[in-house]
Parts: structure tokens; sequence; C-alpha cells
């Protein structure tokens, strides 16, 4: 643990008290000496300039291979200068965003430009800006007439002040020796180069700048160039040594400096820095290290350390514990290595765990609606079984319900209808009007009883827990809030309602089975979609029920006509099905186990019939699927889209040239059978085919109807035994299988004459 400014102010004060008389010898010796000292530092001073120098000059050497690296990226290519950045503005985005990474990525960079001398001259500073400014523009362009191709100058700061430049690394584009089109830009930022200057001169005293060949002065750790005074005088005896490097002592109002300077090679020119730091700020913070010094107050300087640290620890005891209590957050850790005060440090960190505290309050403020509502599911659903009525109170209380000496009841409300609203809703907004739904309960529930929450299923259910006192009546309450939610949501959702109110409990850990029981109990609604509430309370269970009449005629021609391929007809027939099982205002449940009756028996016969309902339906299961449907326009659209529909199509893809051999088989029958009572009937069993099957294949294959075929097969035997015979037409009609009155009317349907007109006038032709 780092100590701080006060463990360290109470060490030095006690550290001299101690050390007085050792201060006082080293002095002496220190004062014989001095001479040898101020050469060692002297020397050691230099050194360390070399060292820091070569540092500035990694600095600027970095930048300048940055700034390469980037001219020869493929994004400032030639194609800029063409480029309408009013409508391409994804291309203006990229390279503002290019530029912005490029000016991250150096630590001395304070702007990177793009600048694209067009039509219009523009730049990127770093988004895209058009130069207004003449005199601004025209030193832009200047600079691309350079015959360099990196350079750096210094290029005006602001259109509005002329006077203000900045040093400025300049890499024109493209990054080949070809007709420049624009250039990048990097400007140094003066205070970053300002302290990185500073670092020239280690004790915060002195001057350091850089400055050109020609003495033009570029960075000044005073953030100023071409300064008066102090730096012109450098500069001048800088210039006069002529040397690339070099150092020398130089005297300056009563002050004696140690003067270092060197040469920058930069592209394009050669710069020069220049450090000048005084000798004393050199020697003076070395005095008490002095190898002398401790060899002569060696005993007497460790004894008076060691007694310093033992009384400063014993002092800083209680402020050490207080820090290492907070020393694990990291906002602290790095104001202690700040070295600030340890007192300031503290309220520092007082303040910031005050401001977290109060930002998690916040949060949890804002989240401990869906906390309590997620907590509620689990209670009603059963999950929480595990644990004790205590622990469910206790877990209660921290979520703000008043639970002690309480009685709880539930609630299950059912939304039916929703089929209906089209135009209003479409398939999957069940969720969204659901949350609607849920949203009128919470709000009426609220104005209505005192500890009210809603429980949100999206699946066009929602619970409600009441929590009420035992000794207030809340009956009537309860009864005006059903009504009052009934009318609204029929007013706003245009939805039913169906409402069960389970019994009250004392017991939380009673409540699952309590809201089962609600749940449960709407199984014995009427399957219409109208309001309706029933009270577990006062609901007999057991009261007679009105007995469920099972259409099995209806039933019966279904599954007739499913196996017949007549889809339309079987899904009248369902309609009439469903509206006989609601004739008599039957329940919900009663409702479901007469339509899992008839699928179960729609299966079988897909079965009998020699398909597969696991393929037909591809292993759907549909029982689970049917049980979940709450209103009968959903339980109809259901059978005909899962039903009916996948078994159509596969009859219908299993027809094959059997259906052709079939109704050549019954062709010849009619031939060979015509003169006898003859049906489509008769003829199908002859053939081991379904009648109306028989009739439907007999159109598709012949062109004709069953009976226009038999039809003029019978007329066409007529008329040669009228023109051959002598039979009486009486005779003739029985021959080809017709009673005589029915024989006269059918032969003038087909031919427009009586078959007496018709053997007249063939015996004429004849003749």
């Amino acid at each position: 643990m780092l100590k701080g400014r006060f463990f360290r102010n109470s060490l030095i004060l006690i550290l001299l008290i101690s050390s007085i008389p050792g201060v006082i010898v080293g002095f002496i010796i220190y004062w014989m000496g001095g001479d040898r000292l101020e050469n060692e530092m002297l020397q050691l001073h230099k050194s360390q300039i070399l060292q820091r120098a070569a540092n500035v000059d990694d600095q600027f050497s970095y930048l300048e291979n940055s700034l390469a690296h980037w001219a020869f990226d493929p994004k400032f290519n030639s194609s800029l200068k063409d480029v309408n950045f009013y409508t391409e503005f994804e291309i203006a985005r990229d390279v503002t965003k290019t530029l912005g990474v490029m000016q991250g990525s150096s630590p001395l960079a304070k702007q990177v430009e793009l600048f694209l001398n067009g039509v219009q001259p523009i730049r990127f500073y770093p988004e895209y800006d058009v130069i207004q400014n003449r005199t601004f523009m025209d030193s832009y362009i200047e600079m691309l007439s350079q015959g360099k191709l990196v350079f750096w100058s210094d290029l005006p700061a602001d259109p509005g002040k002329a006077d203000a430049t900045d040093l400025t690394l300049v890499h024109k584009l493209p990054g080949i020796n070809f007709e420049p089109f624009g250039a990048l830009l990097v400007r140094v930022d003066k205070e970053k180069a300002s302290n990185l200057l500073k670092t020239l001169t280690p004790y915060n005293v002195g001057e350091t700048f850089i400055m050109q060949n020609d003495g033009n002065v570029l960075l000044s750790s005073a953030g100023t160039a071409n300064s008066l005074g102090f730096d012109e005088v450098l500069r001048n005896e800088v210039m006069k040594e002529g040397a690339k490097t070099g150092s020398f002592l130089y005297d300056w109002k009563n002050t004696t400096y140690t003067v270092s300077y060197g040469t920058f090679s930069r592209v394009g020119s050669d710069w020069i820095y220049v450090s000048a730091s005084p000798i004393n700020a050199i020697t003076q913070p070395v005095v008490f290290i002095s190898k002398l010094i401790l060899s002569v107050s060696c005993t007497a300087l460790l004894l008076a350390f060691i007694l310093s640290w033992l009384a400063s620890r014993k002092i800083y005891s209680p402020i050490d514990r207080l820090i290492r209590m907070l020393a694990a957050n990291k906002l602290f850790v790095g104001s202690a290595n700040e070295q600030t005060d340890e007192f300031k440090m503290i309220e520092k960190e007082w303040l910031h765990l005050s401001r977290e505290s109060i930002t998690l309050q916040n949060k949890l403020e804002q989240q401990l609606p869906h906390v309590k509502e997620g907590f509620l599911l689990q209670l009603v659903q059963g999950f929480l079984y595990a644990y004790s009525e205590e622990d469910l109170k206790k877990r209660m209380r921290n979520f703000d319900w008043i639970v002690d000496d309480q009685q709880f009841l539930v609630m299950h409300i059912q939304l039916t209808g929703f089929e209906n609203l089209e135009g209003r809703f479409s398939l999957g907004d069940e969720g969204l009007v659901t949350f609607a739904a849920a949203n009128i309960i919470e709000e009426l529930a609220a104005n209505r009883l005192e500890q009210a929450s809603t429980i949100n299923f999206h699946d066009l259910s929602i619970g409600v827990l009441f929590i009420v006192p035992p000794d207030r009546p809340f009956t009537d309450k309860l009864q005006a809030f059903s009504e009052e939610l009934m009318h609204t949501i029929n007013h706003i959702l245009k939805l039913q309602v169906s409402i069960a109110i389970g019994k009250t409990t004392p017991l939380i850990a009673q409540i699952p089975f309590r809201y089962e029981e609600a749940k449960q109990a709407l199984s014995y609604r009427n399957f219409e979609n109208e309001n309706q509430m029933l009270d577990l309370e006062t609901l007999e269970m057991s009261e007679e029920m009105n007995e469920l009449r099972y259409p099995f005629v209806l039933e019966r021609e279904i599954i007739q006509m499913l196996r017949t391929g007549q889809q339309q007809e079987a899904e009248h027939t369902i309609v009439l099905f469903l509206e006989e099982l609601l004739e008599r205002r039957a329940k919900e449940i009663d409702i479901q186990q007469g339509m899992l009756q008839l699928l179960g028996s729609i299966l079988h016969a897909i079965r009998h019939s020699g398909m597969d309902p696991s393929r037909v339906y591809k292993s759907a299961n549909l029982y689970e699927q049917l049980t979940q449907i709450r209103e009968p326009q959903k339980m109809l659209n259901w059978f005909n889209a899962k039903v009916i529909h996948p078994f159509v199509r596969e009859l219908e893809a299993r027809s094959d040239v059997q259906v052709k051999k079939v109704v050549e088989s019954a062709m010849i029958y009619l031939q060979n059978e015509y003169m006898n009572e003859i049906s489509l009937d008769s003829c199908a069993e002859h053939t081991g085919m379904n009648a109306v099957s028989l009739s439907k294949s007999f159109k598709q294959v012949n062109g004709k109807n069953f009976i226009d075929y038999l039809t003029e097969l019978r007329i066409g035997k007529a008329k040669e035994l009228l023109r051959d015979t002598e039979l009486k037409i009486n005779d003739v009609a029985v021959q080809v299988g017709y009673q005589h009155s029915y024989f006269n009317r059918i032969f003038k349907k087909q031919e427009g004459i009586t078959p007496s007109h018709y053997r007249e006038m063939s015996r004429n032709t004849y003749i």
C-alpha cells in the first residue's frame, strides 16, 4: 500500500527533529566536497538530457512514420478528388472516421486534416468543410506547390486569426511523385509538445525550445515561439557555436545555467533542440545523499530514521486502516498513485461511494417492478415450492408488500374474441394485446384495492394477486372491479373477458394451488365469446350441468366427406358440428372434449384408409394444439388449416392410374347391365369405389357425368330397337331400363321428338 502525503509529512517532520545534529555535520562536509559533487551531477544531467532528447526524437519520428503509412492507405487515392461529398455522405463519414483514428493513434496530434484541391477546395477537419476564406485557402494551395513530398510547415491555425499558426506535418497525396491533388496534415498540439519538451528540464526550472537551422523557433517549453529574452540569447549562442551537438555554461541574471543542444533529423530539414537548466537545481537535490555525508553521519541518521519511522507508523496507523478498507476501489487507487493528501483522498472516495449508492438505488427502483413480476410469475407457477412460508413472507416484504396478518386472493383473466378482430390486429399480436390489457387491469386494480399486482402471461391471459386484510370487506370492491374491467376492455380492445376469482388463503405457499383452481374453473365457462365471471367462493362445482349431446351423425358425415375429398363440404359440416355442441350453452371443457373426440375419430379414419397420420401431419401433436384453443372461431380455423387441408392434399396426391382402370370397369358394367335397374351406388359397389369418388373420377376420365353417360347409352340402344324391331314402345322402354312414361320424357329431351315420331321418321328414311 502506497503511503500518502500525511504519512510522508509526519515522517519528514520527525526525521528532521531527530537528525538535526547529523544535518549540521553533513552540511560542513558537503561544503568541503561541493566542487566534486557539482561536476559529477553536471555529467549525469547531460547524459539524462541526451536520453530524453532521444525520446523526444522518437515521438516526432513516430508521427512522421504514422503519417507516411496513412498516406498510402487506399482510402486516400486519387478518386477522392472527383467525389461529390454532398451526396456521397458514406465516403465522407468513412474519411472522417479514418482521420479520427489517425488523430487518436498519435499522442502529439492536435488535429488530423485532409485537404483536397479540386474545383472547390475542401478539407476534412476532421469533418467535411468547404474553405471559404481566400487567404486561408491560399495557404493550403501554396503548401501543395512546394517541391517536397513530406515536410514540416507553419500553417494558419484559424481563418479569423492570421497571426496564429500551428506546427504542421504535411504529406502530399498521392504518396508518390505525381501531380498532388491534396495532402494529409497533422497539426501538432503545442501544449503536449511543450510538456514533452519540459522533460529536457527535469527539475521544472530552466528553458527548452526547438528551432530550425535558420534560427526560427518552432516549439518552446514556455508555449511561445520567437520570444525575446533568455530564449533569444540562447538561440544566438547556439548559432554561434555552429556545431550539431554540444554543451556550455552560461550566466544569466546572476544564475549559472548548463546548456545542452543537439540535432534532430526530420523530413525535409534538421531541428536543433536547446535545453538550459540552472546548476543549483541540479546539485541541490543530492546534497543529503552525498556519499561523504552518509560516511560521516551514517550511524546518527540511521538511528534517527528508525525512530522516525516507528513514530510515524504509530501516528499513521488509524488513517492507514481506513485507507486499506477503501483500497479496493479503483478510483481510490488511482488517486493514491497521484500521491494526494490522504484526507482529500478519503473525502473523494466517500463522495464517489455516495454517488454510486444513489445510482444503484435509482437502478434498483427502476428494475423493482420487473423483479416483482418475475417473483410473482414463479410463485403462481409453483416454482417456489421449496421455500418455507416465512421465507416467502420475507421475500415479499423485501418487495414492499405488506403480508403480515393478510389474506391472499388470486384472479385469472382470459381474453376471448381475438379471432374476430380482423383488421385491428394480425396473427402474432397476442402478446401486444395482452400487454395493453395488463396495463389497463393494473391501473383499474390500483384504484380499487390497495395491494394488487398483475402477471402478464403474454398469451391473452393475465393473473392478478390481491392482498387484502381479513377484517375488511372486499367482495363488493372485487365485484365492481370485475365489472369495470369487462366494460373497459370491451370498449377499448373490443375483446370479451372471462374472469375466475379464486378462494382466499392466509398462506403464501397456497397461492399456486388457489391460482390453479381459478385457472381450471374457466373450463366451466360457456364456450362463447361473451363476458363471464366465476367466483369460486360461491360456485358449486358439483351442480348439475346440462347434458352434452354428441352429434354422431355429423361426425360420420365429416369422416365420409374427408374420405371422398369433399373439402368445402367437410369444413361446412364441422361448423354445424360445433354449433350443435354450443346449442345448449356447453362449457369450455365439454366443447374441448367433443372436439378432441372428433379429432380422434378423424385420425382413426385416416389410419383405417391406409395413410399414416404421423406422415400426413408431420408428427405434430394435434391434441396438445387443440387443448390450447379457447375461442370457437379460432378452433374452426385450426381444424380447417391443420386437419382438413393437409389430409385432402395427401388424398389428392395419392390418385394414380387405378382411377382410370376403375372407370373403364364401370363403363363395361354399364354396357352389360344398362337394361336393368342401375344406379351410381350399385356401380360403385361393383367397382369397389366410393360413389362420390366414382362420380368425380368418371367425369375426369370420360368428360361426362355418370348419369349422362348412362342416359346416352340407354337412348342409343332404344334408337336401335325402334329402327330395327317391331317391339312396342312400352317393351322398348323396359328393354333399356326405363318405365314407359319416363322413357317418353327422357327420349324427347335427348332427341327433341317422341319415340313414335322417331320410328316413323327412321322408316320413311329407309323407304
